[in-house]
């Protein structure tokens, strides 16, 4: 009798775990918690496409809200019969559960990482003439005219909170500036700011200021990781002029942690070639994104080793959201 309830419980808790699971065999969405036309999204259609052959359709749905929380929570809180993936990044993963409220979701509990799409940073941009009429044409310069002239510049950003406002605040702290900032409701509005000399520095995401760069009317003084990018080659790392200095914008694809282990790797292997595929080399390389290999496990480690970085980083400069 004994082993009989064993068996009957053992089956019970397979059937319970096969009910909660997520649901391989369902048409997949690729949910992106960011509007449309930015980077995240235009590398999730690229890797839709290049994996649908081993995945089949697959649906790309912008759900944009609260820095990204709103697609993240959508994903985590996925029912089994909803197939879903997350194009999640540094933000949803690393730096809003430690900014102000936290999100309904736990970054590092809810979801099974697949694969590391890009790691690429921002990028330290002037107004070109602005630039020239302040005679800076290196961070460094930049970093001794603030000082000469205290309070006299304006570093914009997407949002505090934001990238570019945690790698702002960074740099004021490490080289000791007096630059007061200004919040945007997103990156394009900031952007647009500098452009019209609302503001005169913003730390911009690479994929949308390269345009600009290339055609002269933004001026890139650095990059924000601590390697040169393959799309700037000519532009130096902010820590070069600032040491210590070391941020990057990353994202990539994030399941339900109730996936099965085995339909994770096949997502995982499938999201990676569509990654790799030479048809979309030239998409990719315009938004600044060489291919990375980084999956599972090893996708884990790093997002739990950039949640720590960020949560000392938001609590030394103490980054608040309102």
């Amino acid at each position: 009798m004994v082993k009989r309830s064993v068996i009957l419980a053992a089956a019970l808790s397979g059937f319970m775990l096969a009910a909660s699971a997520q649901n391989a065999s369902q048409p997949l969405t690729f949910v992106v918690p960011y509007p449309a036309g930015g980077p995240l999204d235009t590398s999730a259609h690229l890797l839709a496409q290049g994996a649908e052959k081993q995945l089949g359709a697959i649906t790309v749905a912008n759900k944009p809200g609260a820095g990204g929380a709103t697609g993240a929570t959508l994903v985590a809180q996925a029912k089994p019969q909803e197939n879903m993936v997350l194009m999640g990044a540094v933000a949803t993963h690393a730096v809003l559960p430690y900014l102000g409220t936290p999100p309904q979701y736990d970054a590092q509990k809810d979801f099974k990482p697949l694969i590391l799409v890009a790691r690429v940073p921002n990028v330290l941009v002037m107004k070109k003439s602005r630039a020239d009429q302040l005679g800076i044409k290196t961070t460094s310069e930049m970093v001794t005219y603030i000082k000469g002239h205290p309070g006299s510049l304006k570093m914009g950003s997407g949002g505090n909170g934001s990238i570019g406002h945690i790698s702002g605040e960074m740099l004021k702290s490490l080289a000791n500036l007096q630059m007061p900032s200004v919040p945007y409701a997103g990156a394009a509005p900031a952007q647009k700011a500098l452009l019209s000399g609302e503001i005169d520095v913003v730390f911009d995401n690479l994929a949308s200021a390269l345009p600009l760069i290339k055609s002269g009317e933004l001026l890139a003084l650095a990059v924000t990781t601590s390697d040169r990018n393959v799309a700037l080659p000519q532009v130096p790392p902010v820590n070069e002029s600032v040491p210590g200095f070391d941020v990057s914008t990353w994202f990539g694809v994030f399941a339900p942690a109730s996936l099965p282990d085995q339909e994770a790797q096949k997502y995982a292997y499938a999201f990676q070639g569509a990654l790799t595929d030479p048809r979309f080399k030239a998409e990719y390389l315009k938004m600044g994104i060489a291919p990375e290999d980084m999956r599972l496990k090893e996708l884990s480690h790093f997002v739990s080793q950039e949640a720590r970085k960020f949560q000392f980083l938001i609590n030394t400069i103490k980054i608040k959201t309102n």
